[in-house]
């Protein structure tokens, strides 16, 4: 534990003076100069580094990997199995054999780097994108891009403060179908919306009570927790179900929320609430799971203007005829925006007047790779970004704000309270017991500081 911190403050005090000493040798010890300062070409080649290749973070790093303008040099996962697994599964992908760290904070050291990717667990997302922006990395970190609030705030401030790409795994924002409804939406064609709708459906198994284990040799349980105080290991909880526990996951909100509210904010052009409200619980099973099972969030903004998300993770009964999606609802139709790259168009009386389809079938409730070929534009977004300067689809200022609104409907389920909030910012007001939620504590050494 001591060596952890220990590392890391000489990881940030190493980054914060060779970001003001460059000619004395770079930002860290083997950094030249020339290497911290590379500019990457148009024509050659990202190179990427992955942290957390266990399920989700495979399908990233395979994704990456077998994209024509990109190598896949590093692989980092606390646990040995997943970087063994993923070795493998890249065999094929790309010529370039990667390179293993438990420690991915050994990969940002390289000058080699030019993207961090992270798929870790939510607990890990802010933290990881920090460390990455001052060791001068560009970075693409699923969502949800923070734990907190607070740490959403501190991340855009980051990106002004040194100068890289951030884009958040909202990969719809790059699908060409949803983009081109969302447009239907923003030019009126269904009237004034006033009112969105997004779900997310599945049947989720029970997790059980879990029992205290050893840490098995596989396993660098210190750095999987990382920023978050310390806990003992469980026999129930990785590597899927921190999910459902407050200490390092955001519940079914954030973990497939993220990507419906973020349609709605989009589509109906607004950035924060006035108020939130949020009710559910843990229905289904008594078990460790800590988070709703069964949740809706009422989002809004202003008097005319509302949001609702559903969230079922123990009955997966489609919403639409669709596990995940969202509608919205003008003065003149509707639009339906389902789990693929589709949309439809209704008129008021519910009769369809326009269908868009892709040929391409997909699989919302595949956790780790739904949509390969979609993701790949996303991706590319983020490549043309860096090497042309392109707008992000998904920069970390939408990230957050998206993100934000799932975050305060679970603040509002954990007080207990609706919340009143600044449209200005998103920040609580006159609520100290939900305040508190704003930000989170950290193991001594892992405070997140720009």
């Amino acid at each position: 534990m001591a060596e952890n911190r220990k590392s890391r403050r000489s990881f940030i005090k190493k980054t914060a003076i060779g970001a003001t000493t460059l000619m004395a040798g770079g930002v860290l010890p083997q950094f030249s100069a020339h290497s911290y300062a590379r500019i990457i070409g148009a024509n050659e080649k990202i190179r990427a580094s992955v942290m957390g290749v266990n399920s989700r973070g495979n399908a990233l790093a395979t994704n990456f990997a077998q994209q024509e303008n990109c190598d896949v040099i590093h692989l980092c996962d606390v646990d040995s199995r997943a970087i063994s697994k993923c070795l493998t599964d890249l065999k094929g992908r790309q010529s370039v054999e990667a390179k293993s760290f438990t420690d991915f904070r050994k990969s940002l050291e390289s000058a080699d780097v030019d993207v961090l990717v992270i798929a870790a667990p939510d607990h890990w997302h802010a933290p990881a994108t920090l460390l990455a922006l001052q060791a001068g990395k560009n970075v693409y970190v699923e969502k949800p891009c923070s734990h907190n609030p607070k740490e959403g705030e501190i991340l855009i401030e980051a990106a002004k403060k040194y100068g890289k790409v951030i884009q958040m795994g909202n990969q719809r924002r790059s699908w060409p179908n949803v983009i081109e409804g969302i447009n239907v939406v923003k030019n009126g064609e269904i009237g004034r919306v006033y009112f969105g709708k997004g779900w997310y459906t599945n049947n989720r198994a029970s997790i059980g009570i879990g029992k205290p284990m050893a840490v098995p040799n596989w396993l660098d349980w210190e750095l999987w927790q990382g920023p978050a105080p310390r806990k003992n290991l469980k026999d129930n909880l990785i590597h899927y179900n921190w999910h459902w526990h407050w200490h390092w996951g955001t519940g079914e909100a954030l973990n497939n929320g993220t990507h419906m509210i973020d349609l709605l904010r989009w589509g109906m052009d607004v950035d924060f609430p006035t108020k939130v409200s949020s009710n559910g619980g843990r229905y289904r099973y008594k078990d460790d799971w800590e988070t709703p099972d069964t949740q809706l969030i009422n989002l809004e903004f202003g008097k005319d203007l509302t949001m609702t998300w559903e969230g079922r993770s123990c009955n997966g009964k489609p919403i639409e005829g669709s596990s995940v999606g969202v509608v919205f609802y003008g003065e003149e139709g509707s639009i339906l925006i389902p789990s693929g790259n589709n949309y439809t168009v209704f008129d008021l009386k519910g009769n369809v007047v326009k269908e868009v389809k892709d040929t391409k079938e997909i699989d919302p409730r595949n956790a780790t790779n739904p949509a390969e070929h979609l993701d790949a534009l996303h991706i590319q977004n983020m490549f043309s970004a860096i090497q042309n300067g392109t707008s992000l689809n998904a920069d970390i200022d939408s990230g957050h704000k998206s993100t934000l609104l799932v975050q305060l409907g679970n603040i509002a389920q954990r007080v207990g309270s609706s919340l009143d909030t600044n449209p200005k910012n998103g920040h609580i007001i006159n609520n100290p017991d939900a305040q508190k939620l704003w930000s989170r504590t950290y193991e001594q050494g892992w405070e997140m500081k720009l």
